[in-house]
């Protein structure tokens, strides 16, 4: 249970912090900027998985899970618990967001910008480079004290670039979470699928290149 309460806090915080950044960037005319909410997105990933990661390896990402299960790194049956956490905890942070700003109707969902498919394959894309650099940079142990920097530089800067067409998701939980609790389901089949896709691109990858024990 100690994981499963990291995997709901982390993935609370996440979306507390990164679509609360969206929503006050919205409710206070753009104070808080789209560079603010990359960084935001990014500090909050780094923060999670020092703070949790001895703990759950902080996941905080169904996707993530989904692709540990698929190498010999992760229990397979502790997929589904991690994913009800995430959601959960997920679920959480929006219904605060959206008790405390009972204005803003989107709570910071993830909508397409362009055509769906452009969308699609950018999250398939950007969800492969963030697994690749989880993969690999927490498998090499000489660079597992920079696990957490590593992963939120590539959150961050892949929000900067990617966030105004596709809103950078990469994670079906931080989708799922504003889309519900706004009542807002376009194109959430998308931000479910596309990540899940790529991070299992990458797991693909990392049998292809690992180091052998």
């Amino acid at each position: 249970m100690r994981k499963y309460f990291a995997e709901f806090i982390g993935t609370f915080a996440l979306v507390f912090c990164g679509t609360g950044a969206i929503v006050i960037n919205d409710v206070t005319g753009g104070t808080v900027t789209h560079v603010g909410v990359a960084i935001t997105f990014g500090l909050i990933v780094t923060a999670m998985i020092y703070a949790f990661g001895k703990i759950s390896g902080a996941h905080i990402n169904p996707a993530v899970s989904i692709a540990f299960a698929v190498t010999d790194r992760f229990n397979e049956k502790q997929v589904a618990p991690y994913i009800i956490a995430q959601v959960g905890g997920a679920i959480f942070a929006s219904v605060i967001l959206a008790f405390l700003f009972q204005e803003h109707e989107g709570l910071g969902a993830t909508l397409p910008a362009g055509d769906w498919h452009q969308t699609f394959i950018l999250e398939i894309i950007l969800t492969y480079f963030l697994m690749v650099v989880i993969l690999f940079v927490s498998q090499n142990k000489a660079v597992t004290e920079f696990t957490g920097l590593a992963v939120g530089f590539v959150v961050l800067l892949e929000a900067m670039f990617a966030g105004p067409i596709t809103g950078a998701s990469m994670n079906p939980a931080r989708s799922i979470a504003p889309a519900i609790v706004s009542g807002n389901l376009t194109h959430l089949w998308m931000y479910i699928v596309a990540p899940i896709i790529g991070a299992l691109l990458a797991s693909g990858t990392w049998f292809l290149l690992r180091e052998e024990d």
